[in-house]
């Protein structure tokens, strides 16, 4: 079993920052590849980025690319997720999730079943 759990959400203003993180704990977090999903109220979750199990491959979305960056110290047991330039569109709340490790297509990063585990989410708000 892999526990996760994350923290840093919170109240920001249009054009703001967030730095996310997600604690792991439970089985050896550098044999899992981490993702980062949201979901707004009424809306499917959706997939924001994911970084492999060795931190060197990183998958975004396209409305975040530029603005957000995925990294991983797995020395922490860690995956961060940083936010700039928020917007209103990126208020939802956010999950972390963590699958096996390997060779994967991107498309599979992009894919929420592809993850065995969730954390509990944190909520981001942006205000305009």
């Amino acid at each position: 079993q892999v526990q996760l759990v994350e923290s840093g959400g919170g109240l920001v203003q249009a054009g703001g920052s967030l730095r996310l993180s997600c604690a792991s704990s439970g089985r050896t977090f550098s044999n899992y590849a981490m993702g980062w999903f949201r979901q707004a109220p009424g809306k499917e979750r959706e997939f924001v980025a994911a970084i492999n199990w060795t931190g060197r491959n990183t998958y975004y979305t396209d409305s975040v690319k530029g603005r957000f960056t995925i990294d991983r110290d797995n020395a922490k047991n860690t995956v961060y997720l940083q936010m700039n330039s928020l917007k209103a569109e990126d208020m939802a709340v956010y999950f972390c999730a963590a699958g096996p490790g390997g060779l994967h297509s991107s498309n599979w990063y992009k894919a929420p079943g592809s993850y065995e585990y969730w954390g509990q989410g944190t909520q981001v708000t942006v205000s305009s």
